[in-house]
């Protein structure tokens, strides 16, 4: 009998929070939410990449945003020059902040991405979020001064130790972190995949990500490629195959502005999952490049379009004086 498609465990986490969630309301936007928490799915990257076929995702998008991870990037610029504009919301919500309190002019969003884009300096004031995944994994402050280069030391660690159970990359940062942080100095970005920990095993590259936070349909796929691609490219530098990528969940909701299109998704069935080819060998984290990574045989159903709501995170009437 023929395994049932990979695809499958997440098609089931949608129609388990579209059947049985728990109707919960964003305390910062108003928006209700359907709710569960605590589950697991598993990809045998060996069996193809898992970019999921039922919705077609921005692929694009999933590449340029890793590798602005794993270079350490915080500001949008490097997304918004190259036509990605997943994080846009975010920064231009805090300038809005900034407006009405009369600190700069009122602008709107497309001016806001257009002065990104082409004004060095208003990027640099502006395009800036702190505290998040670049900055946390390669880039973590450390108390002297210093600055803490995780995913660099999960390499270097692994290449002298294949065994080691230690691997492990946060991006949880309780100093920055809603009201634990000192007043002014909250980090205005929900760290929702916030832990990830890589593992050998059976001579292959393992990843485990935990999230804590987790919009199941518009982010998880993109949440998934994301991982699984890292894990690969990890791989590729460590002279391994790649094993597992396996993805815990703790609180994963449908937003309710979501439900239609997520009954649409469940009418479709998953198609065979695509492959990942490197046009170039790069043995380390600086010579690896996005343009090196081909996606080949994807052929997904149509996208699905759905707002963003940009939620969670610090809130001032919970949390205290904002950023």
């Amino acid at each position: 009998m023929q395994s049932p498609h990979p695809e499958y465990q997440y098609l089931d986490l949608l129609k388990e929070v579209l059947e049985h969630g728990e109707k919960q309301l964003d305390k910062g936007t108003g928006v209700k939410t359907y709710s569960l928490f605590g589950r697991q799915i598993r990809f045998d990257l060996s069996k193809g990449f898992p970019l999921l076929t039922t919705k077609k995702v921005y692929w694009t998008g999933v590449l340029q945003e890793l590798y602005w991870f794993m270079s350490g990037g915080s500001n949008i610029k490097y997304l918004v020059d190259r036509n990605v504009h997943i994080w846009d919301d975010y920064p231009y919500k805090i300038y809005g902040e900034k407006s009405e309190r009369g600190e700069v002019p009122a602008i709107s969003k497309d001016e806001f991405i257009a002065k990104i884009k082409d004004d060095a300096e208003f990027a640099k004031a502006h395009g800036e979020l702190p505290h998040i995944y670049g900055e946390m994994w390669r880039r973590w402050q450390a108390k002297d001064g210093r600055t803490v280069d995780q995913l660099s030391w999960v390499i270097d660690e692994l290449r002298k130790d294949p065994d080691a159970h230690n691997t492990l990359v946060t991006s949880w940062n309780p100093e920055y972190l809603y009201s634990m942080a000192k007043s002014g100095e909250g980090a205005r970005f929900p760290i929702c995949h916030n832990m990830y920990q890589v593992n050998i095993k059976n001579g292959k590259m393992c990843l485990q990500l935990y999230q804590r936070s987790a919009d199941i349909f518009l982010g998880v796929p993109f949440n998934i490629a994301s991982y699984a691609l890292l894990t690969i490219i990890l791989a590729k530098i460590l002279g391994r195959e790649p094993g597992e990528f396996i993805h815990t969940f703790g609180d994963f909701h449908m937003y309710e502005n979501h439900k239609e299109q997520v009954k649409e998704q469940l009418t479709r069935e998953p198609r065979p999952f695509p492959q990942i080819r490197f046009t170039q060998d790069f043995d380390s984290l600086d010579s690896f490049k996005p343009e090196y990574v081909e996606l080949e045989g994807y052929d997904a159903h149509p996208p699905i379009k759905a707002e963003l709501t940009v939620a969670g995170g610090f809130n001032k009437n919970l949390h205290g004086t904002a950023v």
